[in-house]
């Protein structure tokens, strides 16, 4: 598995790697499509002897080469996700006989290294959770356009048929915000996973649930997946509802003031 990540930023005042952004793939040339991870230094970074560090490298690390616009170029094994954490040693950090330059070398090297790690991560994690979402959204989307379906159908009912299609509705509105319920609490072990990724990798080379799910064979385009705050419940709300079951619960409402306002209309109140 391949993997290109060109961090476009200079280092900051503090020896640290800003941000980091995908590139394609595809770009590489074969016989460097191994795992390859691209860190931008300073304007002209200069590679240390690679015995000078190589006692501090991560087990997965090749090798580093200089790359075009002052960058390095840093290769890896691929990351299964299994592995520990990459985190440079603090003996690195706290080595007298090594440079300023080299330990930011060292610590370029592992914050491309923690990155691809976070991707193998998400996809170990996600893999059987997102197994469980495919048909729990599946269920969703048909008690949605069942409701729906039931809610229309009341255009077309006889006035002595109204309670009976009633009966219908709410039966409906019970297995939609059922089905909305289950849908949220999967959505939401997604959502913390994929935030845990970010965090890891930084925003800019976050690894989409969509992706991962493409590459189980599931399409994941039109799942709707919320930021985990969402999900947690506020001390200022008397009621929490996570995000579907509060859209659901929005329009249940909606449609029983459309019923109602019709009852009204027509002098039966007892009807809704």
């Amino acid at each position: 598995m391949t993997r290109t990540i060109p961090l476009k930023h200079p280092l900051d005042d503090h020896g640290r790697l800003p941000r980091l952004l995908l590139d394609e793939t595809s770009r590489l040339p074969q016989d460097i499509r191994d795992a390859a991870a691209v860190a931008a230094a300073s304007a002209k970074p200069v590679l240390s002897p690679a015995v000078d560090i190589a006692r501090y490298a991560h087990p997965h690390y090749l090798r580093a080469e200089p790359s075009t616009f002052g960058s390095v170029t840093f290769y890896f094994r691929t990351f299964t996700g299994r592995e520990p954490r990459p985190e440079m040693p603090r003996e690195a950090w706290n080595d007298p006989a090594l440079t300023y330059e080299q330990k930011r070398e060292l610590d370029a090297q592992y914050t491309v290294a923690e990155s691809l790690w976070s991707q193998g991560r998400l996809r170990i994690q996600a893999a059987p959770v997102m197994r469980r979402a495919a048909p729990l959204w599946q269920a969703w989307k048909e008690a949605e356009a069942l409701l729906r379906e039931t809610f229309e159908a009341f255009r077309h009912s006889p006035d002595g048929m109204w309670r009976a299609q009633l009966l219908r509705l709410t039966e409906a509105e019970q297995t939609a915000l059922a089905a909305a319920s289950a849908w949220d609490a999967v959505a939401e072990e997604l959502s913390l996973l994929a935030a845990e990724q970010r965090r890891a990798a930084t925003e800019e080379h976050e690894l989409e649930l969509t992706t991962v799910a493409k590459e189980l064979g599931l399409d994941a385009s039109g799942w709707d997946i919320h930021w985990p705050d969402d999900y947690t419940p506020r001390s200022y709300s008397w009621q929490h509802q996570t995000p579907t079951v509060r859209a659901l619960t929005t329009e249940i409402e909606q449609q029983r003031d459309r019923l109602r306002e019709v009852a009204r209309l027509a002098g039966d109140s007892q009807t809704v």
